[in-house]
Order: C-alpha cells, then sequence, then structure tokens
C-alpha cells in the first residue's frame, strides 16, 4: 500500500467535504473534470462505475452543465428544499485505493452526514466511490458516486449535494 498517496488522497477528499459542509461550491465546481459526472444511485445492486448507472434511474447524474445548474438553484434562494439553508457536517473515513494507473485512482470511503434544517437533525450514511484524475497540482473529480445505505427508501428533500 502507498502510504503517501493515500494520505494525499485523503486530504483532497476531505478539502472536498469542507467545500461541500460550508456552501463553497465554486471553488468544488473548479474540483472537476469537464467531463466528471455527479451520481446519486437510487438502485443499491448497481456496484459498477458511471457507465452502468447512466440507464438507471438515479436520484443525480449531473455532468458539468447540471452541476452548476444544481449549484444555481441551492444558492438562488429560490427554492423550496433550500430554505432555510441546512447546516451540514459530514465525516469521510475507511479510505481505500481500488484502482491507480498512473493517471487516475479509484478511491472507496464511508460518509456520514449529518443535517440540521428546520429544527431536524437526519442522518445520511453512505458508500462513496471517487475516481481522480491526477493532475499537476494534485487532483480533480472525474465521477462521485454517492451510494446511500438507505437509498430505497423515500428520502426528505435534500437542499445540498451529498
Amino acid at each position: 500500500m502507498n502510504t503517501q498517496l493515500l494520505i494525499e488522497v485523503s486530504a483532497f477528499l476531505w478539502q472536498e467535504a469542507d467545500m461541500l459542509d460550508h456552501r463553497d461550491y465554486r471553488d468544488w465546481l473548479a474540483q472537476w473534470t469537464d467531463d466528471g459526472l455527479y451520481i446519486v444511485p437510487i438502485d443499491p445492486d448497481v456496484a459498477s462505475g458511471p457507465a452502468d448507472l447512466a440507464d438507471r434511474l438515479n436520484y443525480a447524474y449531473d455532468d458539468a452543465d447540471m452541476r452548476a445548474k444544481r449549484v444555481a438553484r441551492l444558492t438562488s434562494g429560490e427554492s423550496v428544499s433550500t430554505q432555510p439553508v441546512s447546516r451540514t457536517v459530514r465525516s469521510l473515513s475507511r479510505f481505500r485505493i481500488l484502482t491507480d494507473d498512473g493517471a487516475a485512482i479509484t478511491v472507496r470511503a464511508a460518509q456520514h452526514l449529518r443535517e440540521f434544517r428546520k429544527e431536524t437533525l437526519r442522518d445520511y450514511t453512505a458508500d462513496v466511490t471517487y475516481e481522480l484524475a491526477r493532475t499537476g497540482d494534485g487532483f480533480r473529480l472525474k465521477a462521485k458516486i454517492v451510494r446511500l445505505v438507505n437509498s430505497t427508501d423515500a428520502l426528505h428533500s435534500i437542499g445540498y449535494i451529498l
């Protein structure tokens, strides 16, 4: 196991989580490759990558344009699901590098997200797979697949990015 790579990958993903918790969406959008995909599948049995999820029903299957539109909706103040603004804290753990071909790295991690909104505290737990593209100065997100452990249950309106 490459411990230094694991440290670098973990630091990058913790930074991404911090951006989302603090609604730093402009910097979050800049972390993506042009062809990157943000996916939140419904079917818990599809364990493969983005191509296998393209023709499935998903809570989200966002390319660059849809990510930008999602951020615009979240920050406009016009969406009912974003008022009042949710406060979130997410923890990432159990990082495991699945593949590393020199140009891209696939990482799986556990995510525990706590949301507080309208006097209610909710938990969302997920198994998250990241595909990271190597760049000259670090990494960029090529794919983020958030597999909620309760994906087949009815979800409350989510006014933030998982």
